[in-house]
C-alpha cells in the first residue's frame, strides 16, 4: 500500500513541478511530499459487550499543498489515505477482530510562520478535519458480520518548521493533533452493537517542500 500510494503522490508532485510557474498559476504555492506517521490516541464506549478499541499505528505517503497570503500567513491542506487494523478489546466476548478500516482524512489549517530566523522557519496552525471512511469490511468468519463508520468533522492543531535549502526547496517536519470521532455500528449476527469511537491521532509528517 505504501509503495502504491507513494507512486500516486510522486506523479502528482511531478505534474505540479512541471507546470509553467512563470504563468503565475502557482505563485505563492508550496507543495510538500513525504510520509506521515498516524498515531491514534483511541478510546471507545461500546454498547452490549462493553470494552474498548485498539487501532494500529500506520505510516503512509502524504501530500501537503500550501498557499501563502503573505510571507507569514498561509493555508495548508494535508491529504493522505490510511488503512488501520481495528480490534475491540476487553469486551464480554474477549478481543474481537473488527478487520481493517480505510479512511481519507483531509485536514485544512490556517498557519502563521516566523521568518526572522534565517533558513529556519517555524510555524503554528489551527483548522478543521473531515474524515471519510471509505472501506470498512470486517474479517470473514468472525462474530462481526457487518460494520459501518460515520464520517467525522473535528478540529486540528499544528506545529512544525521548514528549513529552507534555497529559494525554492526546503525540508519540512510537522506535527498535528487531529480530533476524529465516529459513531460505529457493528452487526454481530443480527445483534446490533453501537460504539462511540474517538480516534484522535497525532500525525507526524516529514518530507521535501518546493515553493514556486
Amino acid at each position: 500500500m505504501f509503495r502504491n500510494g507513494f507512486g500516486v503522490l510522486a506523479a502528482v508532485a511531478a505534474l505540479a513541478l512541471a507546470a509553467p510557474a512563470q504563468a503565475g498559476v502557482l505563485d505563492n504555492v508550496q507543495v510538500k511530499i513525504g510520509a506521515s506517521a498516524i498515531l491514534p490516541e483511541e478510546g471507545a464506549e461500546i454498547s452490549v459487550i462493553g470494552g474498548d478499541v485498539s487501532i494500529s499505528d500506520e505510516t503512509v505517503p502524504s501530500l501537503q499543498i500550501e498557499y501563502f497570503f503573505n510571507d507569514n500567513v498561509s493555508m495548508e491542506l494535508l491529504c493522505c489515505v490510511a488503512e488501520h487494523d481495528v480490534r475491540a478489546v476487553g469486551t464480554a466476548l474477549g478481543t474481537v477482530d473488527l478487520g481493517q478500516v480505510t479512511h481519507f482524512p483531509p485536514t485544512l489549517t490556517l498557519k502563521y510562520r516566523w521568518t526572522d530566523f534565517g533558513r529556519f522557519e517555524p510555524y503554528v496552525g489551527a483548522g478543521v478535519n473531515w474524515t471519510r471512511f471509505i472501506d470498512d469490511e470486517p474479517p470473514a468468519g468472525g462474530p462481526a458480520t457487518g460494520i459501518d463508520y460515520d464520517d467525522s468533522f473535528g478540529g486540528a492543531l499544528q506545529a512544525g518548521f521548514d528549513y529552507r535549502l534555497n529559494e525554492h526547496w526546503a525540508l519540512n517536519l510537522d506535527v498535528r493533533k487531529i480530533w476524529i470521532n465516529s459513531d460505529v455500528t457493528i452487526d454481530a449476527g443480527g445483534t446490533i452493537i453501537d460504539a462511540d469511537v474517538d480516534i484522535d491521532p497525532v500525525v507526524v509528517s516529514g518530507g521535501l517542500a518546493y515553493r514556486f
